[in-house]
């Protein structure tokens, strides 16, 4: 009989002391992480979710209004488009993508790759958290929307992120890294997610779980597991938060890990033209051997890299870089980009962001091919452009005297392009 009283007092402590915990203490349904994924975007989440419930609040209702306006513009100026052109031009896709300097852009990887199975992404950005609103206040849930909705503002206007206030955005917001924006892509682009799971990387290139914390992990990412609404098929979606350049990718295990996928297609867009810099030769020289295609504006790599082995199929209109990379103008790309050689595009991407300034190129590997002749610089015999040092000191012979009118333009885009506070 005293043990029961013991028992039924104890009980009554636990009681009273779990109804004053905080709401965000207490045991609640989880919402699922594509519920979740789907909530941030601004879409509904599915029935029952415990996330339903905050959708009657005033400040989702008004974001949600706020981004299905954002994103039914950028369906008609740019994913349409870009449809359209996948569809009727680019007919053998490989399984893999490799997509490097991306950031969190799984936006336009799925635009121009919507077929692929495999996605690898990477940038310096972090993964972040796997986040669970239910350790949110609903204060915080609204100024968490608003600071991703901020974060995003670049991108789907402008087709890229603002490098230097990406870093600072997603450092400092409750949903932080690049794991929230991620799952916002891939919930308005139509995905359902099945799984997230955070990973460190190792310097032989495997992958462990976060939580087995192993010792001296050379890079950190985010594995997502997800579908294209009502198709069976699951795909995989691989973002890795690691150094890129030649002084961190050589003992990363990054293209360790990358090996073991294969050869397949490679995407690059706003890559602050890294690549035309020896101190990015070694991921350069990785994509240009592993890739079957590559598809890149003129900040990836150089074309001088494409005179053999290549098939070029330039698309819209090349003008130069914009005056903030103003030395990185390209002689020989302007010739393949020359009057009738290029298709025309009716969209904008990369740091051109303004109509009929846009230039993509898409390189097919093609052993038997010859892009152009590549003549050597003063001095060089032709025997040497085989050399990447050789083609790294031709660099400079690709800048033009640039006329005046010209010097103008570019002074007068960059003007605008200081609206966004872009720094590299």
């Amino acid at each position: 009989m005293p043990r029961m009283r013991m028992t039924i007092a104890i009980a009554a402590v636990v009681a009273v002391a779990f109804s004053i915990l905080s709401p965000s203490l207490r045991a609640e349904p989880s919402a699922s992480i594509n519920d979740t994924a789907r909530f941030i975007a601004g879409l509904p989440p599915s029935p029952g979710s415990p996330l339903t419930a905050y959708t009657n609040d005033g400040y989702w209702k008004q974001y949600a209004r706020g981004f299905d306006e954002a994103w039914n513009n950028l369906e008609k100026r740019q994913l349409s488009k870009i449809s359209a052109m996948v569809s009727r031009d680019f007919h053998t896709r490989q399984s893999v993508l490799f997509y490097f300097f991306s950031g969190p852009d799984f936006l336009y990887a799925d635009a121009f790759f919507p077929s692929a199975d495999t996605y690898v992404m990477a940038g310096l950005e972090p993964p972040g958290d796997i986040p669970d609103l239910r350790k949110f206040s609903r204060g915080e849930i609204a100024t968490s929307l608003r600071a991703l909705r901020s974060s995003l503002s670049s991108v789907l206007s402008y087709s890229f992120f603002r490098t230097k206030s990406m870093r600072v955005d997603f450092s400092r917001a409750k949903l932080n890294g690049t794991l929230p924006v991620l799952m916002t892509f891939l919930a308005r682009s139509g995905k359902t997610i099945y799984d997230v799971s955070l990973f460190d990387l190792q310097s032989d290139g495997t992958l462990h779980p976060a939580e087995d914390k192993i010792a001296n992990p050379t890079g950190k990412g985010v594995k997502i597991i997800f579908g294209d609404a009502n198709v069976g098929r699951k795909r995989t979606l691989y973002y890795f938060s690691t150094d890129l350049s030649d002084g961190g990718i050589k003992t990363s295990g990054f293209l360790k890990f990358c090996d073991g996928l294969g050869h397949g297609d490679s995407f690059l867009k706003s890559a602050s033209y890294l690549m035309h810099s020896d101190n990015f030769s070694t991921v350069r020289d990785y994509l240009l051997s592993h890739s079957v295609s590559l598809l890149q504006d003129d900040s990836g790599i150089p074309i001088r890299f494409f005179a053999q082995g290549w098939q070029l199929k330039p698309y819209g209109r090349y003008v130069g870089p914009i005056s903030l990379f103003g030395g990185k103008y390209q002689a020989k790309l302007n010739e393949v980009f020359g009057k009738g050689r290029a298709t025309p595009i009716d969209f904008s991407l990369g740091y051109r962001w303004r109509p009929r300034e846009s230039n993509i190129l898409l390189a097919i590997r093609d052993p038997s091919a010859t892009a152009f002749e590549a003549a050597p610089a003063a001095g060089m015999k032709k025997s040497d452009l085989d050399s990447g040092d050789a083609l790294g000191s031709q660099a400079n012979a690709d800048v033009p005297q640039r006329p005046k009118y010209r010097r103008h333009k570019e002074q007068t885009v960059n003007k605008d392009f200081q609206l966004f506070g872009y720094l590299p």
